[in-house]
């Protein structure tokens, strides 16, 4: 089968290499329908953090169940779902307590190799999504939208909640990648009256006001923090979500939280821990919380029944669709800030 591979920092190419087999009786097998490049590849494809050469990337997709090992019971062969990146058991503490991501039931390093025809998902009964009917009935959109919800949207939902937004609250979002502007979407799903995105790319400014932004902020450091607390009337906001994981933008983040406010953060980390100066959120009672979105706990309760319903549309954050073949270019689109989020064509 044909899949993508990391041959090293700036170069993604696609070889042969043998399709997954069953190799766990709670395994499923599942051919792979789209696939996307997510922001956090970028760290490894630009070379700020490490990754095996050679090793196989993606980690979302929609597909079709092809094979089931024996002990699943719950998805079949056929089924049309979702593969998010977490690959939660569905029964251990973690999972049952919402928080499929740190599951302690899965293999090192997690699944896999999703940016390619077939592909092995663990834990599938606790894992995949089942998408009601066939791939047919649905639109290019609304596929786009159930890619959507493998990570970046349950990812900014994870953001909102994590934040605690309220009915009424005054939300900020650091980030205008796919993540940020799915938390723009999420702070408007738990009712943040007003939404500020933090963003100075147009098409990207764009995305977020469709999504429920009513101020945009395109200032860095210093002067966005004073942006903030002007817009803000000098208090700060109710919530702040962080979904960059930058220097810059955490430690932006903390300083436009009001006193009380909690911060959620879902930006993989790029920053010494050092530099966080948790005492000062001590003595203003700012909370920060967060971490890997509970894909899996959020598909099943809230976000797979919004997308159905006409309610949200994340698959607008795909601003370029390219096949597997060409998946250099999908990389090479996102790293140039001339695509939001890749969108790869597979089946």
């Amino acid at each position: 089968m044909k899949a993508a591979v990391f041959v090293e920092p700036g170069v993604m190419e696609v070889h042969d290499v043998p399709e997954p087999a069953i190799e766990k009786p709670t395994d499923a097998i599942v051919r792979v329908l789209d696939a996307c490049v997510c922001g956090s590849d970028l760290w490894w494809f630009r070379g700020i953090s490490q990754r095996q050469h050679g090793s196989l990337a993606g980690h979302e997709a929609i597909g079709i169940v092809e094979k089931v090992g024996a002990d699943v019971r719950e998805i079949k062969p056929g089924d049309f779902v979702i593969v998010p990146f977490t690959h939660g058991c569905g029964h251990c503490a973690a999972c049952k307590a919402g928080f499929d991501a740190d599951c302690p039931n899965v293999e090192p390093g997690g699944n896999a190799g999703y940016q390619a025809e077939v592909m092995r998902a663990i834990n599938a009964d606790g894992a995949l999504i089942r998408i009601p009917g066939t791939p047919d009935d649905y639109s290019a959109d609304m596929r786009a939208s159930l890619l959507a919800l493998s990570d970046v949207m349950a990812t900014g939902y994870h953001a909102a909640v994590s934040a605690e937004v309220k009915p009424g609250d005054t939300a900020v979002v650091f980030g205008d990648g796919a993540v940020g502007l799915c938390g723009v979407l999420g702070a408007r799903m738990l009712g943040a009256e007003r939404i500020i995105a933090m963003s100075r790319h147009a098409d990207r400014q764009a995305v977020a006001r469709e999504f429920g932004a009513t101020d945009v902020v395109p200032e860095r450091g210093d002067e966005a923090v004073e942006r903030v607390m002007e817009l803000t009337g000098g208090d700060g906001a109710d919530a702040v979500l962080e979904c960059v994981g930058s220097e810059q933008s955490t430690l932006t983040a903390l300083a436009v939280a009001r006193a009380g406010a909690t911060i959620g953060r879902v930006g993989v980390p790029h920053i010494d821990a050092a530099k966080l100066d948790v005492n000062s959120l001590f003595w203003r009672n700012v909370g920060l919380k967060g971490g890997p979105a509970s894909v899996i706990t959020y598909d099943r309760n809230v976000l797979l029944d919004a997308v159905l319903d006409g309610r949200i549309e994340p698959g607008k954050v795909f601003t370029a669709a390219f096949d597997l073949d060409h998946v250099q270019d999908a990389y090479q689109a996102m790293d140039e800030r001339r695509a939001i989020k890749s969108l790869i064509h597979i089946g």
